[in-house]
């Protein structure tokens, strides 16, 4: 174990001012408080403090902090008192003391609405003093380090949270080492075979291979030579978790695997990053779509690089890395850098970033009377997703999770522009309001008084503050429109099973269903957050409508008032199993569209006309006609078998038109019958798998969007 003298010799390596009384006091004191406490290991618990405490030092942190470690456990797990170190080490470390204690007894492994809470509770001490968290985040890489003496199913306990909390917050704090070594730590006991796969491959492929890093990392010495730029390059291979996760995203398998190498340069000045990156791209040819810049446009968490993929030896992938000394530090120790000292002296990066601000804004934003779930949803949105640099027409720039839209712009400026939000323009041209927003757009948010959001929203945006305010408006604004759908709904549901939904039967479902009231209950029903099979299912369950009784046409629909006549929409064919929407037409009813159907830009301004619809649940009858766009080979029996594949699949085809007549190819539209989305999924793959079939794609034609009678896609 690391004894006092030990320790205060290291932190005085960076730190000679320390206060050595202070840090031998400290180590005394709980060496004495865990004395007779031992490890699942069996080594003496004091052991742990003490390695979590190097842990910290090693990253050059205050004393406080330092303190904080020796004594994290002292007020949970032994006789000390909040008072007693109060009065003892002063209190400012008590209240460290106290907050990572707090942190500890969170059991961030609970359920759902438990770990939401939790999480909740965390970026409220969090943003109290961000030195809780790592202190925290060391305490847990050590139980990592460590933990193979804990029971099996602990173990796999403890990984999990480790991999689904601890990491993704290390990485956001910056402290991507870390990052990587507790998601490593994780994987080792969640996917022991996994891991064990890819180390044998990577001591394969250096066997036949050799040492490539260091090829490859002399190669750009030698670059670095030649354009008289003084660097230091660095090469790794990337962690086995990280491979791993490649792997599956990219549903390939090591030996497809390209960029399993990074290599990183540091250079004295941002000028030097540029010279190199050109260097860099001179000798090597550069991967189109893999470059980034993250020095004129920095992560949120004050990270700072040039990244860019370049094709090495044998034609294989390299990712490298170009920053200055100042952004190297901020990439290695993150928030760190705000507690860090340097020859006795607090260090000061310009670049570093506090991610206070960003997890005090949080919790700002999210009020205390929001859904569990709703706070844990907006709090993994906010923390696990890069971002993207957007501008509004005046020049500021909004940061945004990768994949955002129109809608979460708005929403991040201020909840009144998102709620009011008609439109949209990306770079001066006029886009759907789903669009997913890129880096350097400039958005204009178009807004119209009475406009609110709109449940179709929720599916739209992306981050958790558009989704959250969303939500809310619609509980406010629509609850009463939600009950009346979820009546319609439950008089269905309950009409399919030969019952009536009386006020009693209802009463009688929420109580069984844990849910404060019947128009709570039917709130719930009608913003789709239960089923009707639900809630018939809780007072009959053996009345639960079965998957064979097949839904009469004319109750396809649900949502439409019983004056309204409907019919789907011939540009888009939504099937049963897409979500819908309908829009209206004076005197002609409603046409049902998918969600996604490029006609619905034509009424983005016209929200009075959108209606929300709803599949009716169960087995519908195969009368839904879907066109698909087929390319085959012009030769014998080919259209008799794509006829008898169809077949085969229970669809029946209700018309054939050759678009094109070739001498080796026929292209024709097939028009078939369905049930649902999950039957022409079934269809379409059988075409797919026919060798004759050279492309088979389901057919939509905006152009088509128009009502039988003829009226154009617009009202005057």
């Amino acid at each position: 174990m690391t004894t006092a003298d030990d320790l205060i010799a290291l932190v005085r390596t960076y730190n000679p001012n320390s206060n050595q009384a202070l840090l031998r006091d400290a180590y005394a004191y709980g060496a004495e408080m865990h004395e007779g406490q031992f490890r699942h290991s069996g080594e003496p618990y004091f052991t742990h403090p003490v390695a979590v405490a190097n842990i910290l030092a090693e990253q050059q942190m205050d004393d406080a902090t330092i303190v904080t470690a020796l004594l994290h456990d002292t007020i949970e797990d032994t006789k000390a008192s909040y008072a007693v170190v109060e009065k003892r080490f002063t209190h400012e470390i008590a209240e460290l003391v106290d907050g990572v204690t707090k942190l500890t007894n969170l059991q961030l492994n609970s359920s759902q609405t438990k770990q939401a809470e939790n999480f909740r509770k965390l970026f409220m001490a969090t943003s109290r003093d961000l030195r809780v968290t790592l202190v925290k985040l060391a305490d847990r890489l050590h139980n990592m380090r460590t933990i193979k003496s804990m029971r099996p199913d602990k173990q796999a306990q403890k990984a999990r949270e480790t991999m689904e909390i601890f990491a993704p917050l290390a990485g956001r704090m910056g402290m991507q080492w870390m990052r990587e070594e507790l998601e490593d730590l994780s994987f080792r006991v969640l996917n022991p075979e996994g891991r064990n796969s890819i180390i044998r491959r990577f001591i394969t492929l250096q066997r036949e291979t050799g040492d490539v890093l260091q090829k490859i990392t002399a190669d750009m010495r030698i670059e670095m030579e030649k354009a008289s730029i003084t660097a230091e390059v660095m090469g790794r291979a990337k962690k086995p978790y990280s491979i791993w996760r490649k792997m599956q995203e990219k549903e390939q398998g090591f030996s497809r695997l390209s960029d399993i190498y990074g290599f990183r340069i540091v250079v004295a000045t941002e000028a030097d990053c540029y010279r190199v990156l050109g260097a860099i791209h001179q000798r090597w040819r550069a991967v189109p779509g893999r470059f980034k810049d993250y020095i004129s446009q920095p992560k949120s968490n004050g990270y700072r690089s040039i990244h860019t993929t370049v094709s090495g030896r044998d034609g294989k992938r390299v990712e490298v890395q170009i920053r200055t000394r100042e952004m190297h530090e901020v990439a290695e120790t993150g928030v760190a850098a705000h507690w860090s000292y340097k020859n006795g002296e607090r260090v000061e990066n310009r670049f570093a970033v506090d991610p206070v601000h960003w997890i005090a804004s949080l919790t700002e934003r999210l009020d205390e009377d929001q859904d569990h779930d709703e706070f844990l949803e907006a709090v993994k949105l906010e923390m696990y997703q890069d971002q993207v640099f957007c501008f509004t027409p005046k020049g500021e720039v909004i940061k945004l999770p990768r994949g955002a839209t129109p809608i979460d712009f708005a929403f991040s400026i201020h909840t009144r522009i998102g709620s009011a939000c008609v439109g949209a323009k990306v770079d001066g041209l006029r886009v759907p309001l789903w669009t997913r927003l890129k880096n350097g757009q400039s958005v204009e948010i178009i807004t119209a008084e009475g406009q609110t959001p709109q449940a179709t929203w929720i599916d739209i945006a992306v981050t958790g503050r558009a989704k959250t305010a969303i939500r809310r408006s619609l509980r406010e604004e629509d609850r009463e429109r939600f009950v009346r759908l979820g009546r319609e709904l439950a008089r269905v549901a309950f009409e399919n099973v030969g019952k009536k939904s009386t006020d009693k039967a209802l009463r009688t479902a929420a109580k069984a269903l844990a849910i404060d009231g019947v128009d709570e209950l039917l709130a719930r029903l009608g913003s789709a957050e239960i089923t009707g099979r639900t809630v018939v299912s809780a007072i009959y369950p053996e009345l639960e409508p079965q998957d064979g009784d097949e839904i009469e046409q004319a109750r396809a629909v649900v949502g439409l008032n019983p004056e309204h006549v409907q019919q789907r929409g011939a540009c888009c064919q939504p099937v049963p199993g897409e979500r819908i929407v309908g829009i209206t037409f004076r005197g002609h009813g409603v046409v049902v569209h998918a969600i996604d159907c490029e006609a619905l830009a034509d009424y983005e301004e016209q929200p009075e006309r959108w209606i929300d619809l709803q599949w009716q649940e169960g087995t519908h009858r195969p009368v839904n006609t879907v066109t698909f766009d087929a390319t085959i080979a012009n030769d014998a029996g080919v259209l008799g078998r794509i006829c008898t594949l169809i077949g085969e699949q229970n669809a029946n085809i209700s018309d054939l038109e050759f678009i094109d007549r070739k001498p080796d190819y026929f292209r024709l539209m097939i028009h078939v019958d369905l049930r649902d989305a999950e039957h022409l999924h079934r269809v379409q793959t059988a075409l797919e798998a026919e060798s004759n079939v050279s492309s088979i794609t389901r057919h939509r034609d905006p152009g088509l969007a128009v009502l039988g009678t003829g009226m154009p896609r617009r009202e005057g």
